[in-house]
């Protein structure tokens, strides 16, 4: 039983293993990402905290780097630059007047993006996940 029990200890040590989360953020496979938290910045007033969707950002994104593009329930960008390090996978392009950069952690899929333009900036938290 022991040995059943360490195999299978073993499995999900394997399965959740930094090693392993970095090979999934490496820019090659399909991403899905939820959207958690948003704050909305402009200049010399505190930041407003809200749920994204409220707030006019999409609940979810997917990210094709095949198609090199970010599609979400109403429109899609292009990705017109990508970056990755050890630690991060970066992401930025340019969308209805507003510069974005999508950062998403390689080891956690943790991922912020933010958006500025004019007077004012916003930036999302969430996580993505693997697509098949």
């Amino acid at each position: 039983m022991r040995t059943i029990a360490s195999i299978i200890l073993f499995g999900l040590f394997v399965a959740v293993s930094p090693a392993a989360a970095e090979d999934v953020f490496d820019g090659t496979k399909p991403l899905l990402c939820a959207s958690i938290e948003a704050l909305d910045c402009d200049p010399g007033v505190a930041c407003e905290r809200g749920i994204p969707e409220i707030m006019g950002a999409p609940q979810f994104l997917r990210i094709d780097f095949a198609k090199n593009e970010i599609a979400g329930p109403l429109r899609t960008t292009k990705i017109r630059s990508m970056e990755k390090n050890d630690a991060q996978l970066v992401l930025q392009g340019f969308e209805i007047g507003l510069g974005w950069t999508l950062a998403i952690d390689r080891f956690t899929g943790n991922m912020k993006v933010t958006f500025a333009g004019g007077d004012s900036a916003f930036i999302v938290f969430g996580a993505c996940t693997s697509q098949p």
